[in-house]
């Protein structure tokens, strides 16, 4: 008699519970009332038991007990809303733009690499009261050009040295000051725009504002003064055509290959965050873009192990806190 198909577990809705308190009041046993709602005998007995009133099971009761439980299941436990300072923590890394993940791992780091609290408890706690006002600050996601042509002029760039060319010491992120250089994609009403530069094994951002894209690389030599430069790369776009004024070992993407220098591109999202795609540059003050940018470089990156792109260009130890301590001492199944 065991024919029964098993089928995949589903919460009891509304319509199961009428049709559930019906069988019941015509006597019928639970192995007959679960093959008529296609459920398993256990199921069916653990929704009579725990949502049972008065030892009576009431379908428009046995709902709102069930809602109940299951609004609220997610603040259980939750140490986050328990520990005032954790929160406050919590708070003030989201409004500097630090996602769930990176919190949690940089809370880790500080901890002498012991867990905190996991990055899925602090996406749980921005679906409470408490943490919901704080969701706004978490970056959107963003969407990927797909088959755009570009709208730079497609000039041969003499002397180029192709990506292929580019040692292993680069490729594989082995040392600081291999540079990746692009600027960042504006509106067509405007033609500012911002002059990036990017290390690939730190991902430290310097970047600068100017008024034509042609001056790219004048703004590459100038933010790049002072540090022990090793190699660029860069793409094909007209406003790299005097590379050679770098002084400094230069390769090139393939044609339309934007993905060759992801570095700089990812670096380019990441600064989306705090400077839409549509927004006009003119409306952002040098002082204001440099304080972005600082932010940026001051944020704790996984690839990183959750050191900041700052203390890796640098060579920096992070700077512990004081009293985290008191955070692993709360023991709570929400963690992870």
């Amino acid at each position: 008699m065991r024919n029964m198909q098993t089928t995949k577990y589903k919460h009891f809705e509304k319509n199961s519970r009428n049709e559930l308190s019906i069988l019941l009041k015509k006597g019928y046993s639970m192995r007959d009332i679960a093959r008529t709602l296609n459920k398993s005998p256990s199921s069916i007995s653990r929704e009579v038991s725990n949502n049972s009133v008065n030892g009576e099971y009431n379908p428009v009761k046995a709902n709102h007990k069930s809602y109940v439980k299951r609004k609220y299941s997610k603040y259980q436990g939750m140490k986050i809303l328990r520990n005032t300072e954790l929160e406050k923590y919590i708070q003030d890394k989201l409004v500097l733009g630090l996602t769930p993940e990176e919190i949690s791992g940089r809370l880790k780091l500080e901890n002498n690499n012991q867990s905190v609290i996991s990055f899925k408890s602090i996406y749980k706690y921005l679906l409470t009261v408490q943490g919901s006002r704080y969701g706004r600050y978490l970056p959107y996601a963003q969407k990927r050009r797909i088959n755009g042509r570009s709208r730079r002029m497609n000039k041969t760039i003499k002397n180029r040295i192709s990506i292929d060319k580019r040692p292993k010491i680069i490729n594989n992120r082995l040392r600081v000051g291999d540079f990746e250089g692009d600027i960042l994609g504006v509106p067509k009403y405007t033609r500012e725009t911002i002059a990036g530069l990017v290390d690939r094994k730190s991902r430290y951002f310097l970047g600068k504002k100017i008024l034509r894209p042609k001056y790219a690389i004048n703004a590459f030599k100038e933010l790049a003064a002072g540090f022990n430069v090793h190699s660029y790369t860069l793409d094909n776009g007209v406003e790299n055509i005097n590379f050679q004024k770098l002084e400094c070992k230069t390769y090139f993407c393939h044609p339309y290959h934007s993905w060759e220098k992801g570095t700089i591109e990812n670096t380019f999202l990441r600064l989306r965050r705090y400077i839409p795609k549509k927004a006009n540059l003119s409306d952002y003050s040098d002082e204001e873009i440099s304080v972005i940018i600082d932010k940026m470089n001051n944020i704790p990156r996984k690839c990183l192990g959750w050191l900041t792109p700052k203390e890796v260009f640098f060579n920096q130890q992070p700077k512990f806190q004081q009293n985290i301590n008191q955070f692993t001492s709360l023991k709570c199944c929400a963690s992870g």
